[in-house]
């Protein structure tokens, strides 16, 4: 395990930001230090009371079955369907009418679903599903931009109770072969095309290319974004139109027990191998419900824009389900926010009457290289309260997120979780003092602790490895297909502790501050990609024999990956050499990989088995010192 981050840290950032009286009156938790108390005091209770707030079909004998931790389960025999209660419970209610989906495209296309309108497109797709055979615990592949025929693929799959995986459009065929092949999954939803920055992704061609030989998809499901002609295979192949434009608008809804899995999302490991992280119907929905609720202290008419992609866990949780469960409206943009002008995101805030902006630091970061004279031709007035999340937020963007966008009124929310946790871990509420650049403390019922490579916390100011003590309601079942990997990856590390692999440290008055990844997998632009992946993809290239791959600090990104490659005999380093091999990790993995620099050496420090030393390799470009070198074979 690396020792990065073990060091005694300056707390530099010490102002405190209180909450104004009129954040103070319409804040969902106005006591949050009796809250934290007695939701720690009895998690279970504080657990049981959220999962009372939404409705079940039938209810759970226990609230948590710890028999055979760590594969813990929730709400244990209770019946009920995330559907049910992202979509069901608001038909016959004035909900229905209200708008439930916002979506605009990267080129100014807009469309607005109400809540009824949705319910009937998910059931027409849900109809269509089973019309082509899938049943209940079969996986569904999705390959969408943020479109809302996401969302309602994501809720069709669960309202029949198949299983769907959701890859990140931005991702190569190679990619999204890998992760279809892993899962088996039986149907793939994708479209003619795809937009960002002004051009047209052909993803109907990735496709066809990342399932060439599939030896389980049986239908591609093709939505007509802009409806070019695309290539379409005899008796696997159907438009989307086509397959529900015949099928009923109503369709009942698969009772589910509360463990019955969701969806599989991949994440990034300390190999090259994805991890298919599982998560379930019943304790997802409690947590991310609750937290979303008490965290953006939602209000009934709110307008809710997360940036995020439906791709990742952020936007799983925090733009489809969690939103829709408390009845707001939530906004989908395909599209970049600082595309075709810097300030397209404001202009969209101002357009829609954005109330909740739920956003990532590195958007924050590029957003005020372009200066404060594009935000400030808008008025921003609708803002009441913003949050940050994907990797740590740095105080100077904090602060200018604070006074430039929030004018000073809004409290920004800056979450720290993962996609192994399904909600928000640590997180301040509104009613908190707040720090620039702190997440605060944990969210109530969560007890996380700063700990050495021995598992013993550390003293305040000291970094360490952020862990956390209990369990949690929706928090990962296992890894796909491979339990001893979620024991290997979470578990071993800290025996009864859940490892994170982030690196935090917490200061006097115990506020978290997280520092960032361990040295096993990379935060780009709050995209997490690992080490090892992008080493793999490296040494797929003709010319490569060996790589090491590191992160370094970004101004804008958070951080950037540098190669350090060897060549093979016969091939000499070359600046075309280099831009081949970039090239190449894209077509691998896809522009989240994107490598800054390659370095060719001659040798990389390894372990006497082996194994390459990142954390030198990182030591020595960063000009830090290295720490123990003994394991060194040379």
């Amino acid at each position: 395990m690396s020792k990065t981050g073990l060091t005694e840290v300056l707390l530099n950032e010490k102002k405190l930001y209180k909450p104004s009286a009129k954040v103070l009156k319409h804040a969902k938790v106005k006591q949050w230090k009796a809250t934290i108390d007695k939701a720690n005091k009895d998690p279970l209770k504080f657990w049981e009371e959220a999962a009372e707030e939404l409705e079940w079909y039938g209810r759970w004998h226990d609230i948590l079955d710890d028999s055979d931790a760590p594969f813990f389960k929730w709400f244990v025999n209770g019946k009920c369907n995330i559907v049910h209660n992202c979509l069901d419970r608001h038909i016959g209610t004035p909900t229905e009418n209200k708008t439930a989906i916002i979506w605009e495209s990267d080129s100014g296309k807009r469309r607005k679903l109400t809540y009824k309108q949705l319910y009937k497109e998910v059931n027409k797709l849900a109809n269509g599903l089973k019309f082509l055979k899938v049943r209940k615990g079969d996986r569904v592949a999705i390959y969408l931009q943020n479109i809302p025929e996401t969302a309602i693929a994501m809720l069709a799959c669960a309202k029949i109770g198949a299983v769907h995986s959701v890859v990140y459009a931005g991702y190569s065929a190679n990619a999204l072969r890998e992760r279809i092949d892993d899962q088996a999954a039986k149907i793939l939803i994708t479209s003619d095309v795809g937009h960002r920055r002004g051009k047209i992704i052909d993803m109907k061609w990735l496709c066809d290319k990342a399932i060439s030989g599939s030896p389980s998809i049986q239908h591609v499901i093709v939505i007509r974004q802009d409806g070019v002609h695309v290539p379409m295979k005899m008796n696997r192949d159907i438009f989307y139109d086509a397959l529900v434009e015949t099928q009923p608008d109503v369709c009942k809804t698969e009772v589910m027990d509360a463990e019955d899995p969701l969806f599989i999302l991949y994440t990034s490991g300390t190999t090259a191998k994805p991890k298919g992280v599982v998560h379930v119907h019943g304790g997802y929905m409690v947590g991310i419900h609750r937290t979303f609720e008490w965290i953006f202290d939602v209000k009934e008419n709110d307008i809710y824009w997360c940036t995020a992609d439906p791709g990742w866990i952020t936007g799983h949780s925090y733009i489809v389900y969690a939103p829709l469960m408390s009845g707001v409206t939530t906004v989908m943009f395909e599209g970049v926010p600082d595309y075709p002008k810097p300030d397209r995101i404001w202009r969209l805030v101002d357009k829609y009457k954005i109330n909740i902006l739920y956003t990532a630091p590195t958007l924050i970061r590029a957003l005020m290289r372009y200066g404060d004279s594009w935000p400030k031709k808008h008025s921003l007035k609708s803002l009441r309260l913003l949050g940050s999340v994907g990797e740590p937020i740095n105080p100077e963007a904090w602060r200018w997120y604070h006074k430039v966008i929030g004018k000073s009124r809004c409290p920004i929310m800056d979450t720290w979780w993962q996609t192994e946790t399904g909600m928000i871990m640590i997180s301040p509420l509104s009613s908190m003092p707040l720090k620039a650049g702190s997440a605060t403390l944990p969210f109530p019922g969560i007890q996380a602790e700063v700990v050495d490579k021995n598992g013993k916390p550390v003293p305040a100011g000291k970094g360490g490895y952020l862990v956390i003590k209990n369990p949690w309601p929706s928090m990962l079942r296992t890894v796909f297909k491979n339990p001893q990997r979620y024991l290997d990856t979470y578990w071993k590390d800290f025996p009864g502790l859940y490892n994170t692999d982030d690196l935090a440290h917490k200061d006097k008055g115990g506020y978290f501050w997280i520092q960032g990844r361990g040295d096993d997998v990379l935060s780009i632009a709050g995209h997490r990609i690992g080490n090892a992946e992008i080493e793999s993809a490296i040494v797929s290239h003709k010319a490569a024999a060996e790589a090491g791959v590191i992160g370094k600090p970004h101004p804008v990104k958070g951080e950037s990956a540098k190669a350090f490659v060897i060549l093979k005999k016969g091939y000499e380093p070359s600046d075309k050499l280099i831009d081949e091999i970039k090239k190449h990790i894209r077509s691998e993995l896809g522009p989240i990989a994107i490598t800054d620099e390659i370095e060719f050496v001659d040798k990389l420090p390894k372990t006497r088995s082996g194994k390459i030393m990142r954390r030198v390799l990182k030591a020595w470009e960063l000009g830090q010192d290295a720490g123990d070198t003994s394991a060194l074979a040379d």
